[in-house]
């Protein structure tokens, strides 16, 4: 029997959260394969999170976005974003190095405060994404144990 694709996957991963949630994290995803073709895709089906990274390869620190998402919500995490300007005060997080911006919909990528934002993460990235390369997407690791991916009624 033919092991699963990873398209197929990463909606068994998403199939895990509430139909509302489940809607949302497709929606953003389309959003930043629209806005960053060229991104390695890197999926981690962790514990805590359901992460969707976005990078120049296949290397985690060298990775620029992430889409996380647990039962309350989804994010867009900023993974090199603690230098980043912030002059509307969109970015949450204290950390050295990633900041966040709550989705509550798909739709908030498209805020022209949050499109500055990822473009000048992108302008700024410690290894830029390639204008030549070709999406890829990689599960790169899945927890055998996990929170529960949808809230308690």
């Amino acid at each position: 029997m033919k092991p699963p694709t990873p398209e197929k996957q990463l909606a068994s991963f998403i199939a895990k959260f509430t139909p509302d949630m489940a809607k949302r994290i497709r929606a953003a995803r389309a959003k930043m394969r629209k806005r960053i073709p060229q991104a390695i895709e890197m999926v981690y089906d962790n514990y805590n999170f359901f992460v969707i990274g976005y990078g120049p390869n296949e290397k985690a620190g060298d990775a620029i976005f992430s889409l996380a998402a647990q039962a309350k919500g989804l994010s867009l995490c900023f993974l090199q974003g603690a230098k980043l300007p912030d002059p509307k005060r969109l970015l949450r997080g204290s950390g050295n190095l990633v900041r966040n911006i709550r989705l509550e919909t798909a739709d908030t990528l498209d805020l022209p405060d949050v499109d500055a934002l990822i473009t000048t993460a992108l302008k700024r990235a410690k290894t830029p994404l390639p204008a030549d390369s070709k999406h890829q997407l990689i599960i790169k690791s899945v927890s055998a144990k996990q929170r529960p991916r949808r809230a308690k009624e």
